[in-house]
């Protein structure tokens, strides 16, 4: 209680009047989600974004998700095994595709759009060389929030689903070369590595990446001599250090590059490239210089391919033959191996998503995550990915502004 002084003043006391400290609001809201994750139609995709482990972490967090029936059976994971994980099995694509968040591996076609209700979030893979001017307009009249899970990056910067699915393609590249090299599929008859005696196979590797390293160490293992070319003498001297070995490396030079390339057995294309472009280190007058029954395999192929006689493929017709050299080059080829990636893409999406609802939703965990803004090419149907916007002729807005304003 105040009391008045006997200059008839009231005192509020020595602390009335000092500076408070501001009470801000720092509470997390949980806000449940629904996830929905559709069977994919595609013959070649065989991948899902989450396993029923993820799912059982996610409902245990009280989130719904909702799994279109046989979603899990290119990857041997049956509807059972999602049920017992606390998932909803549906044969209703309209209830799955009604979800808050759709989550799944290929892109969204026109036809997968057309199922959605609106103002939802949208995660998959995206092919800006395939994506179509319906399906990007069809996702802008829906007002959907749409995330390319392969743009997203982690708090170090790295893009995980880039790195993850890059390992398993850089396995696969020199697996799927040695199977292509030997007598099963017409080859030549060559053991991919060397034994005593024998003079080993040369492997030619264009890019001093996650995917070159991989397939380096795999060459390596088996036995074969590797040569790797990069732009950046910086990456050859650290990918060298990765390996733990000194090995045959150059930067890009032409006589140098068609030298090696003359007696190679394998040439793998492993180069980082940018959206909608394409830059061919290896011109198809290179290719003509190559062995006959050598082989390429080009893991660049989904962003338009850094040897010029590659054509984007799908996994279940990857292989052709030109000049008298044997071409693999499927888009999507850590399909191959669909429960190891669909493992993989599990391990970062169940966090994702497990943020999104700590968050209170999309909004906020944008404002939060850096590293999930870099993947969104659409923000409330407003066109954010430059990239995009100079395919198609539409003027993309900038997302930290758009974010401003909610």
């Amino acid at each position: 209680m105040n009391e008045k002084g006997k200059s008839g003043r009231v005192n509020f006391g020595d602390s009335a009047f000092m500076p408070k400290e501001e009470q801000l609001e720092t509470a997390v809201r949980f806000r449940k989600i629904t996830i929905g994750i559709p069977g994919d139609t595609k013959e070649d995709e065989k991948r899902v974004a989450l396993t029923p482990e993820a799912v059982s972490l996610l409902v245990e967090s009280e989130n719904e998700v909702i799994v279109q029936k046989g979603a899990g059976a290119g990857t041997n994971y049956s509807d059972k095994d999602y049920s017992e994980n606390g998932a909803i099995i549906t044969d209703s694509p309209a209830r799955v595709y009604g979800s808050d968040v759709i989550i799944k591996v290929a892109p969204f076609s026109a036809r997968d759009v057309d199922y959605l209700k609106g103002n939802q979030v949208v995660i998959s893979y995206l092919n800006v060389l395939r994506l179509s001017e319906e399906t990007l307009a069809k996702l802008i009249r829906k007002k959907v929030t749409a995330i390319a899970f392969e743009k997203i990056r982690d708090s170090s910067g790295v893009m995980p689903v880039v790195e993850s699915m890059s390992e398993i393609s850089g396995v696969s590249s020199v697996l799927i070369a040695s199977d292509y090299l030997s007598n099963h599929h017409g080859g030549k008859g060559i053991l991919l590595g060397g034994i005593t005696g024998v003079t080993p196979t040369e492997v030619v590797i264009l890019g001093a990446n996650t995917a070159g390293e991989y397939a380096a160490k795999a060459a390596i293992g088996l036995g074969s001599q590797v040569k790797i070319f990069d732009r950046s003498l910086q990456r050859l001297k650290k990918f060298e250090s990765i390996v733990g070995q000194r090995l045959q490396t150059s930067v890009f030079h032409p006589q140098v590059l068609k030298k090696a390339l003359k007696s190679a057995d394998v040439l793998i294309g492993a180069i980082e490239l940018e959206d909608l472009k394409p830059y061919y280190h290896v011109t198809e007058d290179m290719v003509r210089t190559m062995k006959k029954g050598a082989f390429i395999i080009d893991l660049s192929i989904d962003r338009g391919g850094c040897i010029e006689t590659t054509e984007c493929r799908a996994l279940k017709d990857p292989v052709y033959e030109k000049h008298g050299v044997i071409h693999f080059s499927a888009w999507n080829l850590p399909s191959r191996v669909a429960r190891t990636a669909s493992m993989a893409l599990s391990n970062i999406f169940a966090p994702l998503l497990q943020n999104m609802a700590d968050s209170g939703g999309i909004t906020q965990l944008l404002k939060n995550d850096q590293g999930v803004r870099n993947g969104v090419y659409l923000y409330n149907g407003i066109l954010t990915n430059e990239t995009l916007g100079q395919k198609f002729g539409i003027l993309s807005k900038d997302l930290d502004l758009l974010l401003s304003a909610f």
